[in-house]
């Protein structure tokens, strides 16, 4: 009797230290990130993105709408970047919550299993340092609620929980297009038997009215970003060994290394969670597959890692999990100091660093844009020469300066919101962090000189174009632009396709490619 009288009590306390381990890792990892999105200065995709909010749609050049949705609600309270990067500061820490619940479901008799691997992933280098807003925002956050809705329905067979699941799948496809890997697995798992087979009805049902959105919109608006994730931004792609050794690296890097050896000791048990293994190993395997032919970018894997760590809490000790977590504060330490560093130290202090022009350009772009604004013509507009510049440029302008010249295979926004043919006859700036060619440049207007200005040591330069010329960049640009980026496949039927609309480029396209 005292012998159960003092396991009881143990147990008890070892309870309550993992709940309140749990309570004060999740209370002081989000007062850290709250000041990390507070302070660290605005990125270049984040400032990308923030141009979706400004200018709403139902879809984009580069993925589905739903980050320019999310961002279009978050705009009107203020453009600064705490409040813009709110979602993401609360992401990994709801994320946490919810797996808490989940290993109490999946192991019922474990509670204190449950907090102490959700003090591990707060613990974790990636959940608390990235606070920055991008399109993976809002793709993580649907990945995992349907994923949680998703093993609910195994553990209880409500179909309530799988049309939970199928309708979070869609707004997770609304977000970007890597949700499918998690659709595949959800295939893989419900199609074996007939049973599930219904519940794979069920979710793919509730998932399809999200999915026509983006179908519909792409249909009328030349398949953008069909086009951009599935042939453009590919194109030239190569893989070799050194890109497979960078994804396991990088995932070892992700799991931390003591993580990935438990992973591995347990792999026996990985047949005992399907539903829950399936969310993670389908997805991986394929990146590992994709990472022989380009590289694996890190963001890519961060919407599966919960699942993986389920699993891993399943197969881990309490006292597995309290030493995990001890290590994952350790590792965190120079990430913490780095991030610091960035935001504390002033200017001066990486002035002998080869990070030191980039970290110039982003702390000083309002005085960047102060002096671009600086003897322009009354008429004149401000371009950039890549959508880096440009992007940081608008947001601290406070209005939209668009790319001048071809820019690139990614971030081509520009397709759709700017028309060139309002500028014909103006004066146009060119700014670039680099010398510029005015040889290249003079063509497109009827005279041309350059200026440079110098901040913090660091030279940036713009070259002044007088008068225009629309119809040589017609011919010049736009037509290259609709030759490369615009080939669409004749299997997808093209309603309209503005951009080539527009500038009157039907005719630059392939004769097997369907034109409106």
């Amino acid at each position: 009797m005292l012998l159960s009288r003092l396991d009881s009590r143990t147990h008890s306390d070892d309870l309550a230290l993992a709940r309140n381990s749990f309570k004060w890792t999740f209370i002081l990892s989000l007062m850290l990130k709250l000041w990390l999105a507070a302070f660290f200065p605005m990125t270049a995709d984040e400032a990308f993105f923030y141009q979706w909010g400004v200018y709403p749609d139902w879809g984009y050049y580069d993925h589905p709408p739903m980050i320019g949705w999310l961002l279009s609600l978050l705009n009107p309270i203020s453009s600064h970047p705490l409040s813009l990067r709110l979602v993401t500061v609360f992401l990994w820490s709801s994320i946490a919550l919810g797996m808490v619940d989940l290993l109490q479901r999946l192991a019922p008799t474990h509670a204190t299993h449950a907090y102490g691997l959700g003090s591990l992933f707060l613990a974790l280098p990636f959940t608390w340092s990235i606070t920055l807003i991008t399109s993976d925002t809002p793709l993580i956050l649907f990945m995992f609620a349907s994923g949680y809705c998703f093993i609910r329905a195994t553990l209880s067979e409500y179909k309530t929980w799988y049309a939970a699941s199928g309708a979070l799948l869609g707004l997770a496809l609304l977000s970007k297009y890597f949700a499918g890997l998690l659709a595949m697995a959800y295939f893989v798992y419900l199609v074996r038997t007939p049973k599930h087979r219904l519940n794979l009805i069920i979710l793919a049902l509730c998932a399809l009215p999200f999915s026509a959105i983006n179908v519909v919109y792409n249909a009328n608006h030349c398949w953008n970003n069909v086009m951009f994730n599935l042939v453009n931004r590919h194109e030239g792609a190569h893989g070799s060994f050194g890109t497979v050794a960078l994804y396991l690296v990088m995932m070892v890097y992700l799991l931390t290394p003591w993580v990935s050896l438990k992973l591995v000791r347990s792999y026996r048990a990985l047949w005992q969670h399907g539903a829950l293994v399936v969310l993670f190993a389908l997805p991986f395997a394929l990146f590992m597959l994709l990472s022989t032919q380009k590289v694996i970018g890190l963001h890519w894997v961060l919407g599966f890692m919960p699942f993986l760590f389920l699993f891993v809490g399943t197969q881990s000790s309490p006292d597995e999990l309290r030493k995990y977590f001890r290590w994952s504060l350790w590792l965190s330490v120079p990430h913490a100091l780095a991030l610091a560093a960035l935001i504390l130290l002033p200017l001066s202090a990486w002035e002998d660093t080869g990070a030191y022009k980039g970290i110039v350009f982003h702390k000083e772009t309002k005085k960047i844009v102060a002096a671009l604004r600086t003897n322009l013509a009354a008429d004149a507009v401000v371009m950039a020469s890549s959508y880096t510049p440009a992007s940081l440029l608008s947001y601290h302008a406070g209005e939209y300066w668009a790319v001048f010249g071809m820019g690139n295979y990614h971030a081509r926004q520009d397709d759709i919101i700017v028309d060139f043919r309002e500028y014909a006859g103006r004066p146009i700036r060119v700014f670039d962090k680099s010398p510029m060619d005015l040889d290249e440049l003079a063509p497109y207007f009827e005279s041309i000189t350059s200026g440079s200005f110098t901040l913090a040591g660091v030279q940036y330069w713009y070259a002044d174009g007088k008068n225009f010329n629309y119809p040589i960049y017609r011919e010049r640009v736009l037509k290259k632009i609709a030759e490369q980026y615009y080939q669409i496949p004749a299997l997808l039927p093209v309603y309209a396709c503005p951009f080539l609309q527009r500038y009157d480029l039907e005719g630059c396209v392939t004769p097997d490619s369907a034109t409106p």
